[in-house]
């Protein structure tokens, strides 16, 4: 067994050595004058300010273990001594023969602690020295035995020198002095030493508990005094709270109890408040409508500028019980309402509404109660806070790392916790999904979605790597049959492409969707090699697909892969992405992956004009590619709509990089080349062959600004471009597409 001490805790072995040897110089008739504070009545101690021995803590049992420590010095030429860094210090038992060894550290210090009572043997070796014996050294329970150990020199200053010897000095002194060699002083300390110590003091004679705790009843109402050193501004040691201020026990944050005469010392409220304004700028293909805009124009495709503005604010009111951080809460109460004031303005009729009428400019408001849920612990696990909690209500769910599959916040029922001190986390949850508003994309509380998902997925931390983290999951998505226009008039259940009335004329054709999906993961870092990986398998079926036109059964998968590499202040990345696509649209096997609701961080994520933007498809309602998804899966709305399988599919190949400009400023760089997997199901709904694959160059740049240096200010701006491809132009234009955005969000 080695002990060594190095650094801080050197320097306290230091001075513990030291305190102990001015204790050895000492009077010894003051310190055996030294007695226990005189008691003049049962349960009162006089204090004394007489300077004595340490004594034992009150209801503090003594040690019964001893510790061995001190200092190893060398003599010098000159009288006096250095400390002998890297000295070897063995210990033996001499009655069991157990051995304890020891390194001095660089000032010569050294310490061998816990130690069994008994009669000992030290050895002290180091280079240059001669050996040092201690033959007998004994050590008695609740004692600690510092020793100052003077090494003797192996040899002269002339006895070393690479010289050859003069005749005329004579014989060389001896170079190996006996083993023997080497003075020691000994100090010995121990707490009951002195002769008036009691080993076991009765009851009366000790002060009562009250003078040795002391209780706190609210320990979070401590005061703490006004701390200004300089006169000028600055950070400073305590800062006096302000309800405004989130950064100073401020009692609205969590910091301290909100009510504890009533709701007790662990009863905490965390308001957060949030205002964010969003602005795009975009240019996407558009129908030009020239009957009703612009009379006897002769173009399809008309002015595709647009202009979206969105003003959001958030408000959580998080009630819970517990600590403050660390330790799973016992109980929480979460309340999020948000309300939305968007307003779009566009060039083209028909676009804002099914009415041309409508004009081209539309404002709209809405409230939704994002978050409404209460959380309970329902068992601890483990000392290493392992814990099994369930949570009721809205509430935010994102199913894997970048949000392929599931990213909302609905109403269910969730079960999670986490095992083996954190390496192992796990969910099970059950969602009944809400209406969405069309314009702002928040919940309609009282407007059911007939939608049921069901999740059951589990993290592996450290999984065969340091730093990487595996993920399996399952899911199952049940959405119901049935009919549904959204808040601008236009039909999305079920999407009005291909075979949507009945032959009978009578009404859409409604169809349901039984399908599951079954993933592995990865995200973290293999040696420095950042990794992100995904692969989705979906199997199930659609009662009736608007496309293919009968009853398909569902087969298609989705992969993603990232490298990056981090290099002083930027990381480099790779990336691609692939789904499936159908090849034969009216077979009825669906081969075209597509998501329960996705919002993913992939593939340059806010910065790519792909990713973020929507696309209809000509002469239809339907997107070819929803805003913040990268599946070109033809539903008629992303939150709204039924997922769609009998789609074309795409590859996506990505090279970027991230750079800390500094602390507070991150720029993006990001280009993308992307194509159609297949092209038969877009072939044969816009009855037009052929149609390429390649969709074009998405190329964005973008930068992240926090002024504060924290997430309270946070303001970020980019542009994007998507250079079209042929299989773009074949079903558009050629045209550029491009959109030019910038938020500010403000965070309390």
């Amino acid at each position: 067994m080695s002990f060594q001490r190095t650094g801080p805790a050197a320097l306290l072995t230091g001075c513990a050595v030291i305190f102990l040897v001015s204790l050895a110089a000492m009077d010894p008739a003051s310190v055996a004058s030294a007695q226990l504070p005189q008691v003049d009545a049962p349960g009162q101690a006089t204090p004394s300010r007489e300077q004595g021995p340490a004594v034992r803590i009150p209801r503090q049992q003594a040690s019964n273990t001893a510790a061995l420590d001190g200092v190893v010095r060398s003599s010098t030429a000159a009288g006096g001594s250095t400390p002998v860094p890297g000295a070897q210090l063995t210990l033996r038992n001499l009655q069991t023969g157990r051995q304890y060894t020891s390194t001095a550290n660089g000032e010569g210090l050294f310490r061998i602690f816990p130690l069994s009572p008994g009669q000992y043997e030290l050895n002290v070796e180091a280079t240059g020295a001669a050996s040092f014996v201690l033959n007998d050294l004994a050590l008695q329970p609740n004692e600690v035995v510092t020793l100052e150990i003077s090494l003797a020199p192996t040899g002269t200053t002339e006895s070393g020198s690479r010289l050859p010897r003069l005749p005329e000095l004579g014989p060389a002194p001896a170079s190996n002095p006996p083993a023997t060699a080497g003075t020691y002083r000994e100090l010995r300390h121990r707490l009951d030493s002195d002769p008036a110590y009691i080993q076991e003091l009765a009851p009366d004679y000790l002060p009562p508990v009250a003078d040795v705790y002391n209780a706190v009843p609210n320990r979070w109402a401590l005061s703490q005094p006004d701390y200004r050193r300089y006169p000028q501004a600055g950070e400073y040691i305590y800062t006096r709270s302000r309800w405004y201020d989130p950064f100073n026990r401020n009692r609205y944050k969590g910091d301290q109890p909100i009510w504890p005469k009533v709701l007790g010392q662990q009863t905490f409220l965390n308001i957060t408040a949030s205002a964010e304004s969003f602005f795009d700028g975009r240019r996407l293909p558009s129908p030009s409508n020239e009957s009703s805009e612009r009379p006897g124009s002769n173009t399809f495709f008309g002015k595709g500028e647009q202009a979206f503005f969105d003003q959001i604010f958030r408000f959580t009111f998080d009630l819970f019980h517990g600590d403050t951080s660390f330790k799973p809460v016992d109980w929480r109460i979460r309340i999020t309402p948000e309300i939305s004031l968007n307003d779009l303005s566009v060039r083209e009729r028909g676009i804002i509404s099914p009415d041309v009428g409508a004009g081209t400019n539309r404002f709209d408001t809405h409230v939704g109660l994002q978050e409404a849920f209460v959380e309970l612990k329902l068992r601890d696990l483990s000392s290493n806070y392992d814990f099994v909690s369930a949570r009721a209500g809205i509430q935010q769910f994102n199913a894997d790392f970048r949000g392929f599959l599931f990213v909302d916040e609905q109403p269910g029922l969730r079960i999670f916790g986490n095992l083996h001190s954190d390496r192992i986390e796990y969910n099970a949850a059950y969602f009944n999904l809400l209406e969405k508003n069309t314009n702002s994309g928040l919940n309609t509380v009282f407007d059911q979605r007939h939608q049921q998902v069901i999740f059951g997925n589990v993290y592996l931390q450290d999984f065969f790597f340091p730093g990487y983290t595996v993920e399996f999951i399952g899911a199952f998505n049940k959405d119901d049959p049935n009919l549904h226009y959204d808040d601008n008039g236009f039909l999305v259940r079920p999407a009005p492409i291909g075979s949507v009335i009945n032959q009978g004329g009578i009404g859409p054709i409604l169809h349901g969707i039984r399908v599951g999906y079954l993933g592995w993961l990865g995200s973290g870092h293999i040696g420095r090699v950042n990794v992100t990986h995904a692969f989705y398998q979906a199997l199930g079926e659609d009662t009736f697909n608007p496309v293919a036109g009968l009853r398909v059964t569902v087969n298609a998968q989705m992969a993603a892969v990232e490298l990056s590499y981090d290099r002083d202040w930027i990381r480099y990345r790779v990336s691609t992405f692939y789904t499936s696509g159908d090849a034969n649209p009216r077979d009825g096997r669906a081969r075209g992956f597509d998501s329960i609701e996705d919002l993913p961080n992939f593939a340059g994520g806010l910065f790519s004009f792909w990713n973020r933007e929507g696309i209809r498809l000509t002469g239809s309602d339907v997107l070819i590619k929803s805003p913040g998804s990268l599946f070109p899966a033809g539903r008629a709305s992303p939150e709204e709509g039924q997922a769609n399988f009998v789609n074309p599919g795409i590859f996506l190949a990505n090279a970027g990089a991230d750079f800390d400009i500094t602390p507070k400023l991150k720029g993006f760089a990001n280009v993308n080349f992307l194509r159609f997997e297949r092209t038969e199901s877009l072939e044969f709904l816009l009855f037009q062959s052929p149609i390429h694959h390649t969709i074009g160059t998405d190329l964005g740049l973008g930068v992240e600004y926090r002024p504060p240096l924290s997430e309270n200010i946070v303001l970020t701006g980019g542009a994007a471009a998507l250079q079209p491809g042929q299989g773009f132009k074949d079903i558009y234009t050629g045209r550029t597409l491009f959109s030019i955005f910038g938020s500010v969000k403000f965070i309390f």
